[in-house]
């Protein structure tokens, strides 16, 4: 039982408010949302960045509903398609973190559009997402694309990510993202 003590005192070290680690579906979604929402509403969160955090969450767990592969088939190493979901609060910022596994074919690309939003200032976020917007080309599992530009746009700051790998075919996917706490 020490364990639910441990990760108590992780969650309290961390500044973190709602954890979630499962299995991800829309009703789940709705739900991490409004206890979120709830969350930020009691302690008197500023309607601007409860908007902005509210954007970003819904964007990170539309990534995980839509790209999550599914291990859960593959039986390989006794590995689910779990993902996990953690937002944290500190005096000055929100902590959206999500994380799923991801097949290792799919870094470079995951990497690489990223890498391409984090490299532009707001106005070239504001330019790629009307590109994306024009072009509307729809991926086989239903992005357009715009998941990683819209949260940049709405958070103004750049996206941190890494790739833990779990096995020759899939790695863990992390992304993080911050948003201020002033307007």
């Amino acid at each position: 039982m020490k364990y639910v003590f441990d990760l108590h005192k992780t969650m309290l070290a961390h500044n973190l408010i709602l954890v979630y680690e499962g299995e991800f579906t829309q009703e789940i979604t709705k739900s991490i949302l409004a206890m979120a929402e709830r969350n930020m509403d009691a302690i008197g969160e500023s309607s601007g960045v409860k908007r902005k955090v509210f954007n970003v969450m819904v964007e990170c767990l539309q990534n995980i509903v839509k790209h999550a592969e599914d291990l859960n088939e593959r039986g390989e190493d006794g590995l689910r398609n779990n993902a996990i979901f953690l937002l944290g609060k500190s005096v000055s910022q929100y902590l959206i973190n999500s994380g799923n596994p991801v097949r290792n074919e799919s870094i470079e690309f995951i990497s690489s559009k990223i890498d391409q939003v984090n490299a532009l200032d707001k106005e070239g976020l504001k330019e790629l997402y009307k590109e994306v917007i024009k072009k509307g080309e729809i991926s086989e599992k239903g992005g357009a694309g715009l998941g990683f530009i819209d949260m940049a746009r709405k958070s103004g700051q750049k996206l941190e990510y890494s790739f833990e790998p779990i096995n020759d075919e899939f790695s863990f996917f992390s992304l993080q993202i911050t948003v201020p706490r002033e307007e």
